[in-house]
């Protein structure tokens, strides 16, 4: 299996990969104010067509400028809001509003103001607390906050109920992990603690190699995955996860364990596909 998982490692840790997932975004900033924030919008409309919603990502941080945290420092709530509201019309990304997305950036910049120095110490678990009740804790802050559309709900997933809350946990994966693609921004944050973001395609394959029993795609699923790929590097599990997520995204993986087409794929000696 571990051999398996870095020989796939190796296949896809390439920056033509890294060019059709939303974390490149985030990654042409070099302040690390700037990335988070990038990152803070990026993971949370990573959902649908990477094309197209690399084009969302881009075209809603296009008017905050080359120093987009600055931007927002520098500016009252309801200058955000007007600006944005010229800026941006006509802006939609599926489930979310241009206003859904400027009430997000004006979230950040509260949390920021409270802080001093963006998100990570409204995501570090305190006294008699695991990192998902932190996590738990800031989306009943943000719910209580936030107006009510689908987009900012859709935004807010509680893992204390048992959802996946994957667009979290890609955010918390690049600002926390530090190797290849991440940021490695946080160092306060629990690395231990970190879990999969699980989109279809992760869990779909994960499922193939047995590193899940689960059939649902939530909070379960997510755990039962991290914790075999602990199995495999205990020290760095989630490195795996850019790997497995593109062996789906890029359409190589067809569902179904056919040869010779499944041949190269490193994984075909342990796939299970076709037979579950």
């Amino acid at each position: 299996m571990k051999r398996s998982l870095e020989a796939l490692r190796q296949r896809y840790e390439t920056e033509q990969a890294l060019a059709l997932d939303p974390i490149a975004v985030p990654l042409r900033f070099s302040e690390p104010m700037d990335r988070e924030l990038a990152a803070f919008v990026a993971a949370h409309l990573a959902y649908g067509k990477v094309a197209p919603m690399l084009r969302a990502i881009e075209r809603l941080l296009k008017p905050l400028g080359a120093q987009p945290a600055r931007w927002l420092r520098e500016r009252d709530g309801q200058a955000i809001l007007a600006e944005l509201e010229e800026a941006l019309q006509g802006w939609v990304w599926r489930f979310h509003t241009s206003q859904d997305m400027a009430h997000w950036l004006l979230a950040w910049k509260r949390l920021d103001q409270e802080s001093g120095a963006g998100l990570e110490v409204h995501l570090l678990p305190g006294t008699a607390e695991n990192a998902e009740q932190a996590l738990s804790r800031l989306m009943l802050r943000l719910r209580a906050e936030l107006p009510q559309t689908r987009g900012l709900r859709f935004n807010l997933p509680d893992p204390l109920d048992n959802a996946s809350c994957k667009r979290w946990r890609m955010f918390l994966r690049w600002m926390v992990r530090d190797g290849w693609p991440d940021f490695g921004l946080w160092t306060r944050y629990p690395k231990d603690q970190l879990v999969i973001p699980v989109d279809i395609h992760v869990a779909r394959i994960a499922r193939y190699i047995g590193l899940t029993k689960c059939t649902t795609l939530d909070g379960r699923m997510a755990a039962e995955i991290t914790a075999s790929l602990k199995k495999r590097d205990r020290q760095d599990p989630l490195k795996y996860d850019f790997a497995i997520s593109h062996l789906g995204i890029l359409g190589d993986c067809p569902g179904v364990r056919t040869l010779p087409g499944c041949k190269p794929c490193p994984l075909v000696g342990i796939c299970r596909a076709g037979k579950l």
